[in-house]
């Protein structure tokens, strides 16, 4: 069993979080059990995540607030702590997510991070990181909190038709996130067009990619290959993506028209009574 005393604090924002959590609580004059009854969990997760054995969520943070009085500190930390589980990779992209004042995304293969689930997150996580998925998804849904936050940002997403057919998870979670899709397009600053086959070739035939406007800092062109994340700010690129985008947005079915695309492949591929390859039966 891992000493917490042999825990280095600045080693990592995670490893912060769990000294500070062992040392408020025993000031506290609380053992493990005591806290956790009065926060509605197990005193060994309270030991596991102060020796760094498990990543807090934003809930247990809030509670461990409340509880000890702190004033909003390990609501705060959780942020730095959810962010390092990011792929290192790709944290400087994160950080930059988080100070647009407008995303522009094409996604080809999959609905973008901003836009998932928890059930469709957990499935697409659990491909590549199954032992430590339960830390990946709640760093990819605290991403999110940024569309909820006083001034978000301007949210416009292109998605492939292909998207829409690619069964994540189940039937079960798809039309959970197809239900979502529709949801999050009422919201005033998030808007959703669907590429459809129709189109053809088009301008995103070289994959998914984002830009991002900032409010002090250049625009930023930002794209994925297996292992690495790739951000340029160079004017020729974002140029040349800038147009690109704008020609997606053009062949890309009306916000109006995709909602109504979106939900008829809900209902139709995966709806309550689905029949051969996936169609509903009238």
């Amino acid at each position: 069993m891992v000493n917490i005393r042999d825990l280095d604090p600045s080693a990592s924002p995670l490893d912060y979080y769990g000294s500070e959590l062992r040392r408020l609580r025993v000031g506290a004059k609380l053992k493990q059990w005591q806290l956790g009854e009065t926060i509605f969990c197990t005193a060994s997760l309270i030991g596991q995540i102060e020796t760094a054995r498990k990543v807090p969520t934003r809930e247990f943070s809030e509670r461990v607030d409340a509880a000890l009085g702190t004033g909003g500190v390990f609501s705060r930390l959780v942020g730095l702590v959810l962010r390092s589980q990011l792929p290192s990779w790709f944290q400087p992209y994160a950080a930059m997510e988080a100070k647009a004042a407008y995303i522009s995304t094409f996604q080809c293969q999959l609905v973008h991070g901003l836009l998932q689930s928890e059930a469709y997150a957990r499935a697409v996580l659990s491909v590549e990181q199954p032992d430590t998925l339960d830390a990946f998804v709640e760093a990819r849904l605290d991403r999110q909190r940024i569309l909820t936050r006083e001034s978000p940002p301007a949210l416009w997403v292109v998605l492939d038709e292909a998207v829409l057919h690619r069964e994540i998870g189940s039937r079960e979670v798809m039309r959970k996130q197809l239900a979502l899709l529709l949801d999050l397009r009422n919201r005033q600053w998030v808007d959703i067009q669907v590429l459809p086959f129709s189109a053809g070739q088009h301008a995103g035939m070289m994959g998914s990619f984002t830009l991002l406007r900032l409010e002090d800092d250049p625009d930023i062109h930002y794209s994925e290959s297996y292992d690495a994340g790739h951000m340029t700010a160079n004017p020729q690129v974002i140029r040349e993506r800038s147009v690109g985008y704008a020609r997606l947005q053009a062949e890309a079915l009306s916000p109006g028209k995709s909602a109504a695309l979106i939900a008829r492949v809900m209902e139709e591929r995966y709806g309550d009574h689905p029949g051969p390859g996936g169609r509903a039966v009238a």
